[in-house]
């Protein structure tokens, strides 16, 4: 593997665009530093992935500006990027090994290198018996782990994803989540895009949270854990929820025996309060996920 190359920080300023009147972007804001991973998130049509294409410069930014350590993004600085773009760009026709080698001299390796990775990473992967077969071959599945490959088989500085855990079965996507994790120990800077709140926090150090093109919630995914979590509780009952529980808690998600939301009073008022409506067979503090602070914020459940 080769060694990490002069890594910086990937700032975004103030980026907007526009699509026929609509603000897909609006604002956004970010600083990624080398060795973090960062989770732009949010539901669909919040303006993730339109963000990595001007990342990328796929698209042009209406306003707004990004650079990479200190420069504007152009081609030349881009080729330090991986990029494993939402829909596939994969070419059908041609044999896995001799595709894989031909998108890593694309990123300025020679063929002796570009082969040596292609060969590594079609091991890590399990495709060793698809190496010489048609990429329009593999399954789905197969198709996504390949376009991962291409996106790091030239160890980039800075790793860019837009929902890379699309189409993987679990095991795969352990797989996925162990390879960035050794991109992030080797300098890299990664960024994920994904509306799979629990991907974001079992990988990501810091988030991005967007709704409608705007940065709604920003910053260390402990922290805003620990800035939302204040008297979140669970509360399960006897029988069905009774009526008024929304004048005793906050509720951000509930079935029909057990709620969960913000205490309105101190954890001992909000329990007895809650006896009084009816039997209560479970009542604990719970560590907010990021789905539950994005509806506390939002209002709405993720799509």
């Amino acid at each position: 593997m080769s060694e990490p190359g002069t890594n910086g920080d990937l700032v975004l300023t103030d980026l907007r665009k526009a699509f026929n009147g609509t603000q897909a972007v609006d604002g956004i804001s970010l600083n990624i530093k080398p060795g973090s991973i960062t989770g732009l998130l949010g539901p669909n049509g919040a303006g993730k992935t339109t963000t990595i294409r001007i990342v990328m410069g796929i698209l042009g930014a209406d306003s707004g500006a990004v650079a990479y350590g200190g420069q504007p993004v152009t081609r030349r600085v881009s080729r330090k990027f991986g990029y494993l773009p939402e829909e596939r760009g994969l070419y059908q026709k041609a044999h896995l090994r001799e595709s894989l080698i031909y998108l890593g001299r694309l990123k300025g390796l020679t063929k002796v290198y570009a082969t040596q990775q292609a060969n590594h990473y079609l091991e890590v992967f399990d495709l060793g018996p698809f190496a010489t077969k048609p990429v329009r071959n593999l399954s789905k599945g197969n198709q996504q782990k390949v376009q991962f490959i291409a996106a790091i088989i030239h160890s980039p500085d800075l790793l860019i994803l837009d929902e890379p855990f699309a189409g993987l079965d679990p095991v795969n996507q352990i797989l996925l989540k162990d390879i960035i994790r050794q991109e992030q120990a080797r300098g890299v800077a990664v960024l994920f895009s994904t509306h799979q709140m629990e991907q974001v926090e079992q990988l990501c150090d810091q988030i991005c949270l967007i709704d409608r093109g705007k940065v709604v919630l920003s910053g260390a995914l402990a922290e805003i854990k620990a800035d939302h979590g204040e008297q979140l509780v669970e509360v399960a009952f006897e029988s069905d929820l009774p009526q008024g529980l929304e004048n005793i808690i906050a509720i951000v998600d509930s079935n029909e025996t057990t709620v969960i939301g913000h205490a309105r009073k101190s954890l001992a008022e909000t329990l007895k309060e809650l006896t009084s409506l009816g039997p209560v067979i479970s009542f604990k503090v719970k560590e907010p996920t990021l789905e539950h602070i994005f509806i506390d914020i939002v209002g709405r459940k993720l799509e």
